[in-house]
C-alpha cells in the first residue's frame, strides 16, 4: 500500500513537472517609466520615445506569409500608459460611411484589448484607425460584445496621422480609467493584447482583410477575443 502510494506521488509531481516545463512563457514588453507626460501630436515626435523599448515582433498567425512592419512603444507614469504604433501600409483603407465609432470597422486599425484573467468577463478593447478614430467596446467571453459602451469620458486621447508609407497611432490611457474597470491592481502588470487589422484590395478588386498580432493565438481560424491572444505589458520602475 505504502509502496502504491509513492509511486502515485511520484507520477503526479512527474505530471506537474511536464506541464510546468512545457508551458509556453507569456510574451512580456517591458514599459519604461518617464517623468513627465508625452506631448500627444499623433506623429510620435516627443523625444522621450526614443527611451522606449521598439516592439516589431507582429506576424500573420493564420497566413504564410510575411506581414507589412508593425512597430509598437509603451512608457508609462505615474497617472499614465502612453502608447504609439507606426503601420507601414501603402494603401491604407478608411471607411467613412457616417457610422460613428463604427467607422474603424472594415478600415485599416491597430488595436489594444485589455484583460483582468483569462475568463475574460469583461475585457475591453481600443480599434483605432488611421483617421484618429477609435471603437471602444466592453466585451465578455466569448465574443459578447457591447458597441454602445464608452472608455471613461476624459481618460482617453488619441491621435493618428498619414502619410504615404503607412500611419501612425498615438495615445494615452488613465491608470484611474484602467483602475476602475478592473484592468490594473497597482501590480505593475497589464494583460494586453495587440493586433492590427490590415485592409488590401485583391485582385478581384474587393477588399480582404489580414490580421495581425503581437502573441500567436491558439485558434485555428482567426479570433483575437480568445485568452491565448494576449501578452503582459510589464511596467519598469
Amino acid at each position: 500500500m505504502k509502496r502504491q502510494l509513492i509511486y502515485l506521488l511520484i507520477g503526479i509531481s512527474t505530471s506537474f513537472l511536464f506541464m510546468s516545463c512545457n508551458q509556453e512563457p507569456v510574451k512580456t514588453y517591458q514599459v519604461k517609466k518617464i517623468d513627465r507626460p508625452i506631448e500627444l501630436t499623433g506623429r510620435g515626435q516627443d523625444v522621450l520615445w526614443d527611451q522606449a523599448n521598439m516592439l516589431n515582433d507582429f506576424t500573420y498567425p493564420w497566413r504564410e506569409e510575411t506581414p507589412p512592419e508593425t512597430k509598437f512603444k509603451a512608457l508609462w507614469t505615474d497617472t499614465h500608459l502612453f502608447f504609439l504604433y507606426r503601420a507601414s501600409d501603402t494603401e491604407i483603407i478608411t471607411k467613412e460611411r457616417g457610422m460613428g465609432e463604427r467607422d474603424p470597422v472594415d478600415s485599416d486599425r491597430v488595436e489594444i484589448f485589455f484583460k483582468a484573467d483569462d475568463n475574460m468577463n469583461p475585457y475591453y478593447s481600443l480599434e483605432m484607425d488611421a483617421l484618429g478614430r477609435v471603437l471602444d467596446t466592453e466585451g465578455r467571453y466569448h465574443r459578447k460584445i457591447d458597441f454602445d459602451w464608452n472608455w471613461p469620458a476624459g481618460e482617453l486621447a488619441l491621435m493618428a496621422t498619414r502619410d504615404n508609407s503607412g500611419y501612425t497611432v498615438e495615445g494615452s490611457i488613465s491608470f484611474a480609467s484602467l483602475e476602475q474597470l478592473g484592468m490594473y491592481k497597482g501590480d505593475l502588470e497589464l494583460k494586453a493584447g495587440l493586433y492590427r487589422g490590415e485592409y488590401v484590395t485583391d485582385e478581384k478588386g474587393e477588399i480582404t482583410t489580414k490580421w495581425i498580432s503581437w502573441v500567436t493565438p491558439k485558434s485555428e481560424t482567426p479570433d483575437f477575443h480568445i485568452p491565448s491572444s494576449f501578452g503582459l505589458l510589464q511596467l519598469m520602475e
